[in-house]
């Protein structure tokens, strides 16, 4: 099997996911754009190859949408050589390899948030005078998109929420997939008293909410700190979002950002949390809360897109709707440890149970097979 991949730059869930992906069926990846440096390391010992630039998008300035055009036209035009029985496609628009390819398995973490659920805020985003193009562009994007899908032997959605996002924008069906946990990877070493939420920072993932939920916390209980830390995007867009919650960080006093943090760290800074939170905007799935539990930690997480997926309300974390529930849920598991322990320890044992990798690959070899056999 062949992968697609939009890119490899950055080292979070997704990535985390075909990397294993790639790693258990030893394939071969193509990809638009690839940094060794800022993604996974173990990648390095697998076949990349990355597929040249278009040569209209050589010449233009940079900017997110002219990326998003290169990565795009780059699958849509790129017709495969070698020999293959199934592609695996992941984040969009490497799905769009099915446009002069076939037997393509695309394996949904979420259609082009872009153009579909996350269209009306990127809009609201940009200039005034900025707005018409961004509509022009997205129409003509969401077109392309749509026909390549069509074409599509058979779609996997990692998630609940992925697929009512796959019927609603494509009037498709999508096999539930999942996901799986490294879950004897993470351990519990105590309390450290600190909230932890560790997400790449971008304005989908709220880092703001964090913020302000441990604002409101840090006025009823003193002694702790909120821990923010993920992969930075030399993306103009990304960069000033992080500069923003670095100043708001300062600002509101005992909140540490830690950029470009080590997988290890990452490890060691579940372990030694109070608790976990979880912010991000109606997100497609994420690991998140998943991790919390395989770290045995409560995860305090919005109630709205993947996290209600994954978390089970009140008996394997805590799901809420604004930042003062979520400062609520951080003072109950500091008062209430007991309480906390015990929905830690039930996430523990959820997560092995559901969300194995050894399910997962089962999962993947059924649809696999199923498409080879169209």
């Amino acid at each position: 099997m062949l992968l697609t991949q939009s890119n490899l730059t950055l080292m979070g869930g997704a990535e985390r996911t075909i990397l294993r992906i790639a790693q258990h069926y030893n394939s071969t990846i193509y990809t638009a754009e690839y940094n060794k440096r800022t993604t996974f390391s173990e990648y390095k010992d697998l076949d990349v190859k990355v597929i040249s630039k278009t040569h209209f998008t050589r010449i233009m300035p940079y900017s997110r949408s002219i990326q998003g055009l290169d990565y795009g036209l780059s699958f849509y035009n790129y017709k495969i050589r070698e020999d293959y029985d199934v592609i695996g496609a992941h984040i969009g628009p490497s799905h769009w390899i099915r446009k002069r390819n076939e037997r393509v398995l695309w394996h949904c973490h979420t259609p082009l948030r872009d153009i579909y659920d996350l269209y009306h805020f990127r809009m609201s985003m940009r200039a005034p005078h900025k707005r018409p193009i961004y509509r022009l562009g997205a129409a003509v994007v969401r077109k392309m998109d749509q026909e390549v899908v069509k074409k599509i032997e058979l779609i996997m959605a990692n998630g609940a929420t992925t697929r009512e996002r796959v019927k609603r924008y494509y009037g498709r069906d999508a096999i539930i997939i999942g996901t799986g946990v490294d879950y004897e990877n993470f351990y519990n070493d105590g309390d450290g008293k600190y909230f932890f939420y560790p997400s790449r920072f971008s304005p989908n993932k709220r880092q703001e909410y964090a913020i302000e939920a441990f604002r409101i916390f840090k006025k009823r209980v003193k002694g702790y700190r909120l821990v923010l830390c993920g992969s930075v995007s030399s993306d103009p867009f990304y960069a000033g979002y992080y500069k923003t919650i670095v100043k708001l960080a300062r600002a509101v006093g005992d909140v540490v950002v830690l950029p470009g943090v080590t997988e290890e760290k990452v490890r060691k800074l579940f372990a030694e949390a109070t608790a976990v939170l979880y912010t991000p905007r109606n997100e497609d799935l994420g690991v998140v809360p998943l991790e919390a539990m395989a770290s045995r930690k409560p995860s305090i997480s919005v109630n709205e897109g993947g996290p209600t997926d994954t978390v089970k309300k009140d008996i394997t974390g805590f799901l809420v709707n604004s930042a003062e529930e979520m400062a609520d849920k951080m003072e109950f598991v500091v008062k209430n440890k007991s309480a906390a322990e015990r929905m830690a320890k039930n996430g523990f044992y959820d997560v092995r149970k559901r969300y194995s990798w050894r399910a997962f690959f089962g999962r993947y070899d059924r649809a696999i097979r199923k498409v080879k056999s169209m």
